[in-house]
């Protein structure tokens, strides 16, 4: 299998539909790339989230770094998704981030891995970012 990244959003789905949908595309790795993993639906925080791919046999990796700083989620939830983008690319750039983005990169060239956000639509979520500068080929995986 050549090497590839996936991207799910968890917006519209359950917990057992994103579970099964990663089962079905072979992810050995899901790679939490929220800034704070927590979340106000049930089964999406990341000790419920961990313990649910555990029991799937998917692992489970948090790169904090790797998210949205406050301001770009803020810049997300305004409707103006290119100043996230711009906010988000100087956050990238940054030495902490570059250590995770290089550790993610590493990680995708040897297993499956899906970068998991919140955001149902790929177009408008910094996933596709964090994807795109790992440099491989892309899936966007849809429960």
């Amino acid at each position: 299998m050549d090497a590839s990244i996936a991207t799910i959003g968890y917006e519209n789905v359950t917990p057992d539909r994103l579970v099964t949908a990663l089962q079905r595309a072979g992810v050995k790795l899901l790679v939490d790339v929220r800034a704070l993993a927590n979340s106000r639906r049930p089964g999406f925080a990341k000790r419920a989230l961990s313990s649910a791919l555990e029991q799937a046999g998917i692992r489970y990796l948090h790169l904090p770094a790797l998210g949205t700083p406050a301001e770009g989620r803020a810049a997300v939830r305004s409707g103006r998704p290119e100043v996230m983008r711009q906010i988000f690319a100087r956050h990238l750039a940054g030495t902490e981030p570059q250590a995770a983005l290089a550790q993610l990169s590493d990680r995708a060239r040897r297993e499956p891995v899906c970068l998991l956000c919140l955001e149902a639509d790929p177009t408008h979520c910094h996933r596709t970012l964090v994807a795109e500068a790992v440099g491989l080929p892309i899936r966007h995986l849809h429960p």
